[in-house]
């Protein structure tokens, strides 16, 4: 996980992604992110994918592809679901049975919104910054959020979206989203 953790930073700098959320599960990663340039989160996983496969196979001395599908992505609403999918990610070992508490798990980036441990591909995301003025004062109110418990029906939301890649947030920002790709694509 430490070559995935290498390359997804070396790409995130490469392609221009800020890399916000993480969590490395033993069979799928969910990735919370934001593309600074049209086509940059494509770029980010093609390069992430061809590096990381050609390591495995040769490590585990097999051939062929190494991810089943082509990753799938979702548009967040930063203000009304960034924090949300920031739990759903970092407590995804906890939920899988794997850790009793988030901060158990190694590879996720719990530590960095919890406890401020500096990490080299994480970027704070500006709301997860507006939770305080200090990064002690944001670490103490994430962990106040994260201890929230996650409704269901919010869960069975995010999961939905990121399947089908639709948009999460909400109705306003849905249809933001849906006029200005519609604007876009006549130009």
């Amino acid at each position: 996980m430490a070559a995935y953790a290498h390359w997804l930073r070396e790409g995130g700098e490469k392609h221009r992604v800020e890399i916000h959320g993480w969590v490395f599960m033993t069979n799928h990663v969910h990735l919370l992110m934001t593309p600074l340039e049209e086509r940059a989160l494509s770029k980010l996983m093609q390069y992430l994918g061809r590096l990381y496969a050609r390591y495995f196979n040769d490590r585990y001395g097999r051939t062929g592809t190494l991810f089943e599908d082509r990753f799938r992505s979702s548009i967040v609403d930063s203000d009304a679901y960034l924090l949300t999918c920031l739990r759903y990610i970092e407590l995804n070992p906890v939920r899988a049975g794997m850790v009793s508490a988030p901060g158990d798990y190694r590879w996720s980036s719990y530590a960095a919104h919890a406890f401020g441990n500096r990490v080299g591909l994480w970027t704070p995301h500006p709301t997860y910054v507006a939770l305080g003025a200090t990064q002690s004062t944001r670490a103490t109110a994430y962990r106040q959020i994260i201890d929230e418990a996650l409704d269901r029906d919010i869960l069975t939301e995010i999961r939905r979206c990121a399947s089908k890649g639709l948009v999460l947030g909400t109705e306003k920002f849905r249809q933001q989203f849906e006029a200005l790709t519609r604007d876009s694509s006549i130009s």
